[in-house]
C-alpha cells in the first residue's frame, strides 16, 4: 500500500469525508469499529479541513452506515457464494479490506479520476477490481459476470444526483443482472437538508444534495423494485456505546433513528415491484 499523498484538487473533498469517519472513530472506539486500512491512509490526507468541521456525531453517521452495510453484504456473500460486491462511488472506500474473510469478488467503480488516486492508496488484489468508469454508463459491466448473484452498495453517493437520474440507473441495472440486490443508504427531506449545511460547512460549497426519500415503499413503486428492508443508522452503536458518546451525539442519533429527520439503510431486490 502506497504512501502517496491525497492531492487536494484531484478529486471533491467528499472523497475525505467518509475516510476521516473511519479513522477517527477506529481511534476513538475500535472495539465498535476499527479499520486498519482507513489508519495506514491518515498521513496520505492532504490536510485536516474535514476534521476541524466535523464532530463525534457526523463521524458516527458516517461510520455507522458502514458498519450495518458491512452485516448486509456478509449475510448476502454468506447466502449466495462465489458473488461479486460491486461499490458505485467506491472512493476510498476500504469494505474489500475489512470483509477479505469471505469469498466474493469485489468491483470498485468510480470516475478515473477518483480510481486513479485509490490506485495508488488501495492497489486492487485478486479478488477486487478497480474500474474507472461513470457509474451511469454500463460500460463498467463489460468485464463483470452479471449471471453471477450480485450485491451493489452505493453509500454516500445517490444523494448527489436528481431521482429521475436515479430512476434511469435502477432501470439499467435491472437489464444486465440476473439475480441482484441494491444497498444503498438514504435520508428523508429534512435529513438531506441539515447533511447539505454539514458538508458546504467542510468547505465544499458545490457538493448539493437533492436527492432523498420519505417513503422507501413509495420509492420502490417509483423504481419498479422491491423493497426487502429498512435499517436504522444507530441501533447497534445506541446499544453498544451508550454513555460513552456525547450527549448531542445520543440525541442526535436518536432523532435519526426515531424521530422527524430519518436516515436509513434500504436494501432492494432488482425485480419488478408487481
Amino acid at each position: 500500500m502506497s504512501s502517496n499523498h491525497i492531492e487536494k484538487n484531484t478529486v471533491r473533498n467528499t472523497l475525505y469525508i467518509p475516510l476521516t469517519a473511519r479513522i477517527q472513530v477506529s481511534k476513538r472506539f475500535p472495539d465498535f469499529f476499527y479499520d486498519e486500512i482507513s489508519l495506514h491512509l491518515e498521513n496520505a490526507l492532504p490536510d485536516r479541513s474535514v476534521e476541524e468541521n466535523s464532530s463525534e456525531y457526523t463521524y458516527m453517521a458516517s461510520v455507522c452506515r458502514y458498519q450495518v452495510v458491512d452485516s448486509l453484504v456478509r449475510e448476502f456473500i454468506d447466502r449466495n457464494k462465489g458473488c461479486n460486491v460491486i461499490n458505485l462511488g467506491a472512493g476510498l472506500e476500504t469494505m474489500y479490506y475489512r470483509l477479505s474473510d469471505r469469498k466474493a469478488h469485489f468491483y470498485e467503480i468510480d470516475l478515473p479520476e477518483v480510481i486513479e488516486v485509490r490506485e495508488k492508496l488501495l492497489p486492487g488484489s485478486a479478488r477486487e477490481t478497480l474500474i474507472g468508469h461513470d457509474m451511469f454508463d454500463m460500460g463498467w459491466t463489460a468485464d463483470i459476470d452479471t449471471s453471477q448473484p450480485t450485491i451493489i452498495t452505493a453509500l454516500g453517493v445517490f444523494q448527489y444526483f436528481e431521482k429521475e437520474k436515479l430512476i434511469k440507473l435502477i432501470s439499467d441495472l435491472k437489464k444486465r443482472f440476473c439475480t441482484a440486490e441494491l444497498v444503498f443508504d438514504a435520508m428523508n427531506g429534512k435529513a438531506i437538508g441539515y447533511a447539505n449545511r454539514y458538508v458546504k460547512k467542510t468547505g465544499n460549497s458545490e457538493a448539493y444534495m437533492p436527492f432523498y426519500i420519505d417513503d422507501p415503499a413509495v420509492f420502490a413503486s417509483e423504481a419498479d423494485i422491491a423493497l426487502l428492508e429498512e435499517r436504522k443508522f444507530f441501533t447497534d452503536a445506541r446499544r453498544d456505546l451508550g454513555k460513552r458518546l456525547k450527549l448531542y451525539t445520543r440525541i442526535a442519533m436518536k432523532v435519526v433513528d426515531e424521530g422527524s429527520r430519518r436516515g436509513y439503510i434500504l436494501r432492494y431486490s432488482l425485480k419488478n415491484n408487481k
